[in-house]
């Protein structure tokens, strides 16, 4: 016991010399190293960021930009954070300073740079830098905290009572005793094996995972009861047991290793053996500890896709409220002079055809705006069946694809927005139909299912149909089937990338889930929850394509120049008289004018959206404060909130997508005034 304890103290000594050095050391170190990589990222971001800003103001002025002094000041003088000193610099492409800041910088400095262009080519630089001077300071404020620290870990462990080391010496006998109990607790699979690699003692949890129990596994070698294969292959699984007892170290295999069960039953799990040394350091057995990942890895997996869809989020939100505007001044034109012609006339014709492009490339508009914070579905309580027959049966006409349905008779409702879903179904079916060039079957199936807490760890519990969308096709490789559903991933010579991860976020933002099965040469199953609704099954009456005239005055706000002249015209041409405002503030002081003069607006189009002005969110607001009565009309191709889908809540009294079409826009301003009048 003596010579134990002296060996004990020697490793205290050695252990709080290494303890102490290491903290004293890493303290400033690491906080040095994350915070000068928090600076390049910043700095980095910052440069990216005004970079962009300044092209901008070169593409609109490309020859004269060098000039624009002030509103190079406006945007570069601008300080990110407060307390920190920039030095901004503008030099054009043959070296000559345009821009300089005024801030002078103490030494060490960290600069970034990046190129500025106008339509692809160079034509100068933009370079931020920083003072790393405050940094160096910080950080040796920190050193100095880690030797305290370091010095106070030291002499707390090197007096540290012998007593105390004397007592857990002693109380090692007694631990055995729990050591059965500890492992029957403990929430890790836990097997023991004797030096020849036989099972000795298996825990609870261990008995649960691989569906054998300890009197049979007893003695028995530990690959006939811990069977293993790799996840991404399929291959047989190394034994960490027998390489623990050959190299004689703790052995840890990768997080990709499936667990087969005896019953065949798969689970992914992490796991490490570790040798069992008696006195002598002979090797007695192994400890094998297990834990089953499989809910984590499905989590982390949904989490990551989650991620990558909101990367895009706020460029695809960008993009497509931009070209929607562009698409409502073109397909609002189109409609327009259609309604000024006859049906039979030719250039009818070719003008249906310009809108149902136009209408095509909002479709793409639509599929963006599923990344981005826009785009909440307009729920409503659909039947699945109506809608899949009715969107596949477009899909496959003319097709050499056979469509077999299966609908139980009970199959209850969905709560969703029939466009987006519709959106999904049409993707999965294209997918399928690519698949089978040479045709063949695909199997729609529905069923009811009542799932429960933690049952599947994507979904809440609750109510939900699943539809099964299953083809005959080529399959995917296991190597490409975890990012199938990834934005702009693709196998196809033409494809976006696009199809399935809208599908994914749409059934995200509705609640539901998507997930996949495949097998090579054998077909592909795509399977769709969705949750059940309660109410009546909403049907969607056709669009009429006949405008409704009307007569009043309307008043348009937009920030769009393009937008209040289409929609000027268009309302002029269904017999209305238009005012037009920029921004709610001109648009309500507009219509405070129009009320106290006694000839009020009948409704007024809101934009949601003004960059740099008061939106319609805000604007109806103080609209239904002048007049509680006022028929407001929300508007936008794109919303970072909800409003759309629940305009009413905001104190809208209709709701108009972008791009306008003639029809939809005199039906929608005919029935509120009518129906308020």
């Amino acid at each position: 016991m003596q010579k134990t304890t002296e060996q004990g103290t020697a490793i205290i000594a050695w252990i709080s010399w290494i303890i102490a050095l290491v903290v004293t050391l890493s303290f400033p170190s690491i906080y040095f190293a994350i915070s000068y990589q928090y600076q390049v990222a910043a700095l980095e971001a910052e440069v990216e960021i005004n970079a962009l800003i300044v092209t901008r103001l070169i593409n609109v002025n490309p020859s004269l930009w060098r000039y624009e002094e002030v509103r190079l000041a406006d945007v570069l003088e601008r300080q990110p954070e407060r307390g920190v000193k920039e030095l901004r610099r503008i030099v054009d492409k043959s070296g000559t300073v345009v821009f300089t800041g005024r801030e002078t910088l103490d030494y060490p400095i960290l600069t970034k740079s990046e190129q500025l262009f106008d339509a692809g080519n160079a034509v100068g630089s933009i370079s931020i830098s920083r003072s790393l001077r405050p940094l160096l300071i910080q950080t040796a404020a920190v050193g100095l905290l880690g030797l305290i620290l370091g010095f106070g870990i030291f002499f707390g462990i090197r007096i540290f009572p012998l007593k105390a080391l004397r007592r857990a010496l002693d109380s090692l006998h007694n631990e055995k005793e729990h050591l059965s109990v500890t492992l029957q607790s403990i929430g890790d699979g836990v097997i023991t094996t004797d030096a020849q690699g036989r099972v000795v003692l298996m825990n609870g949890q261990a008995e649960k995972l691989t569906g054998y129990k300890q009197g049979e596994a007893s003695n028995r070698p530990i690959a006939e009861i811990f069977r293993t294969s790799i996840e991404r292959t399929g291959a047989p699984g190394e034994n960490c047991v027998e390489k623990a007892l050959l190299i004689g170290e703790k052995v840890d295999n990768p997080e990709d290793t499936v667990l087969v069960a005896k019953g065949g039953t798969e689970r992914i799990i992490s796991e490490s053996a570790s040798p069992i040394r008696d006195k002598f350091n002979l090797i007695t057995g192994v400890v094998l500890a297990f834990r089953d990942i499989t809910e984590k890895n499905i989590m982390q997996a949904e989490l990551l896709k989650a991620q990558k869809i909101e990367s895009i989020g706020v460029l695809a939100g960008s993009i497509a409220h931009d070209f929607n505007n562009i698409l409502t001044a073109i397909v609002g034109n189109v409609t327009m002079v259609k309604a000024w012609l006859k049906p039979n006339d030719r250039i009818h014709d070719r003008l249906t055809k310009v809108e149902q492009s136009a209408m095509r490339a909002e479709g793409l508009t639509r599929q963006l705006l599923t990344f981005s914070k826009g785009g909440m579905p307009r729920k409503s309580t659909i039947s699945i069946e109506r809608l899949l027959k009715d969107s596949i049966s477009l899909i496959l006409r003319e097709t050499n694809i056979k469509c077999e349905y299966y609908f139980p008779d009970d199959l209850w409702p969905v709560e969703a927005d029939e466009t987006q879903l519709s959106q999904v179904i049409n993707n999965l079916v294209i997918n399928a139909q690519q698949a089978m060039p040479d045709g063949g079957k695909l199997s729609i199936s529905c069923s009811n299912m009542e799932i429960g807490a933690d049952e599947l760890p994507t979904l809440n519990s609750g109510r939900y149909v699943k539809i099964a969308v299953q083809d005959e096709g080529i399959g995917i490789p296991k190597a490409n089937i975890n990012r199938i559903f990834d934005p702009y991933y693709s196998t196809k010579e033409r494809g976006l990338g696009l199809g399935l991860t809208s599908s994914y976020s749409i059934l995200k933002r509705h609640g539901g889930h998507i997930d996949v099965s495949s097998e090579v040469g054998a077909g592909t199953t795509f399977n769709l929850y969705v949750p059940a609704g309660e109410g009546l099954i909403v049907v969607q009456n056709e669009e009429q394509e006949n405008a409704s005239c009307g007569k009043g005055r309307i008043l348009i706000m937009d920030d769009e120049e393009i937008i209040l002249d289409v929609l000027g015209a268009m309302l002029t041409s269904l017999g209305y008289e238009v005012a037009c405002a920029k921004h709610g503030a001109e648009a309500i002081e507009l219509y405070k004018i129009a009320l106290s003069a006694g000839y009020p607006f009948h409704a007024i189009i809101m934009d949601l959206t003004i960059p740099g002005g008061m939106g319609g969110k805000d604007a109806v607001k103080k609209l239904l404060e002048i007049d509680p009565d006022a028929k407001a009309i929300v508007s936008s191709g794109y919303s970072n909130d909800p409003i759309m889908a629940n305009y009413k809540s905001y104190g809208f009294k209709g709701v108009v997508a972008k791009p306008y079409k003639i029809s939809v826009m005199g039906k929608v301003l005919h029935d509120i005034i009518q129906d308020n009048s």
